[in-house]
C-alpha cells in the first residue's frame, strides 16, 4: 500500500499549514522561559549574596560582570573588603554568572544607582556604600521582546520576583 504524490503533498500542505500557525507561540513560549530563567539566576544569585554576608559577617557584594553597569554580561558575587564595589586582585570571589541572551535587557532602580551594585552587611540587610545602616532598595527590570520580569527588594533586602503581565497591582 503506497501513497500518491497528491497525497503527499497534501499531507505535507496541511504539515507546513499547522507549523506556520504555531511557531509564533512556540517563540512566545521560549521566550518566556528564558526571561524567566534569567530573573530566577539572578534572584537564586541575590539569595546567595545575602546568605554568604550572614555566613561571613562581612559585607559581600553582586556588581555587573566586565565593570560597567550592563548586568546582561553578567554578574560577580564576591567579599568587598575595601568596600570599593569591584573585585580587585585580593578579594574572593563566590559566583559568577555569564551573559544573558542577545536581545534581554536588565535595568537596575536602586537607591544609590552608581556604580551599579548590590551589597549586603553582616546582618542580611543591603546597604548602601556610604553606610552600612542606610539600606539600598529597589529593582531589577528584565525585558525581553515585550515580556518582562521584575526583581524587588524590600527595607530588608529581601527578593521577590514578579510579572507585571499578571500580577500588575503588585508588580
Amino acid at each position: 500500500m503506497g501513497f500518491t504524490l497528491v497525497e503527499l503533498m497534501v499531507v505535507l500542505s496541511i504539515a507546513a499549514i499547522l507549523l506556520g500557525i504555531g511557531l509564533p507561540s512556540f517563540r512566545t513560549l521560549i521566550n518566556s522561559q528564558r526571561i524567566t530563567t534569567a530573573a530566577n539566576d539572578l534572584l537564586a544569585t541575590i539569595h546567595l549574596t545575602r546568605s554568604e554576608a550572614i555566613k561571613r559577617g562581612a559585607r559581600v557584594d553582586l556588581v555587573p560582570a566586565g565593570g560597567g553597569d550592563d548586568w546582561a554580561r553578567g554578574w560577580l558575587v564576591f567579599i568587598d573588603d575595601n568596600e570599593n564595589r569591584k573585585p580587585d586582585q585580593d578579594e574572593q570571589v563566590v559566583f559568577s554568572h555569564g551573559p544573558l541572551p542577545n536581545g534581554m535587557t536588565i535595568e537596575a532602580d536602586f537607591t544609590d544607582p552608581s556604580p551599579a551594585y548590590l551589597a549586603y552587611n553582616a546582618a542580611g540587610r543591603t546597604r548602601i556604600n556610604a553606610s552600612d545602616h542606610i539600606p539600598q532598595l529597589g529593582s531589577f527590570s528584565f525585558t525581553l521582546d515585550g515580556q518582562m520580569r521584575h526583581i524587588k527588594i524590600n527595607l530588608l533586602g529581601r527578593p521577590r520576583i514578579c510579572n507585571p503581565a499578571t500580577h500588575s497591582s503588585t508588580c
